[in-house]
C-alpha cells in the first residue's frame, strides 16, 4: 500500500488522545528518514542532556530509556506538562543543539509525531524498562548491555 496516500493526515493521529499526569508511557521517537545520526555519541549526547533536562525540571519522571542510532525509546512517568509539549520540546531542542554542534547534520532532525504507549497500572514497570534497554542487543549492535553506553534505568 502506497503509505504517502495517508501522508497528509499523520497529524490526525493524535486526535482525541490525551496525557494523563502521574501515568506511564513508553514514548518513541524517530529520526528523519531513520539517518543513524546517533551513531555519533556526542550527538547523542546532547539529546540525553535534554532528557536529562526534562527530568530534571520536572516535566516528566524518567524511569528508562534507549537512543539507538535512529531513534529513541523513552519510558516516563508524566507529571502535569501534556505529553504533545514534552515531546515537541524534547525534539526541538534536541534538534537546535546538534545542528548547532553538527558538521554533517544540518537541517530538520525527526519525522513528525512520535507513537505514544499508556501502560496499564498492573503492567511490569521493571520487565518494560529490561524490554527497552535490550534493544541494542535484538539489533545485534553489541553482545553484551553493558557494552553499550546509550541507555539509562532507574534501578542502576
Amino acid at each position: 500500500m502506497d503509505s504517502s496516500r495517508f501522508a497528509h493526515r499523520s497529524h490526525a493521529l493524535r486526535t482525541g488522545r490525551f496525557s494523563e499526569p502521574g501515568r506511564a508511557y513508553l514514548l518513541t521517537a524517530v529520526t528523519l528518514e531513520r539517518k543513524p545520526v546517533f551513531n555519533d555519541w556526542q550527538l547523542a549526547r546532547l539529546l540525553i542532556a535534554e532528557m536529562r533536562h526534562a527530568h530534571e525540571s520536572k516535566a516528566v519522571q524518567s524511569i528508562a530509556w534507549v537512543l539507538m542510532p535512529d531513534h529513541l525509546h523513552w519510558l516516563v512517568e508524566l507529571s502535569d506538562t501534556p505529553m504533545q509539549a514534552l515531546m515537541q520540546r524534547l525534539k526541538s531542542r534536541s534538534a537546535i543543539a546538534i545542528n548547532k554542534a553538527s558538521v554533517v547534520h544540518n537541517g530538520k532532525l525527526w519525522q513528525r509525531g512520535f507513537h505514544d504507549h499508556a501502560l496499564r497500572r498492573e503492567d511490569d514497570m521493571q520487565a518494560i524498562a529490561r524490554y527497552i534497554v535490550a534493544n541494542p542487543l535484538r539489533a545485534g549492535l553489541v553482545e553484551h548491555i553493558g557494552d553499550y553506553p546509550l541507555w539509562d534505568a532507574i534501578w542502576l
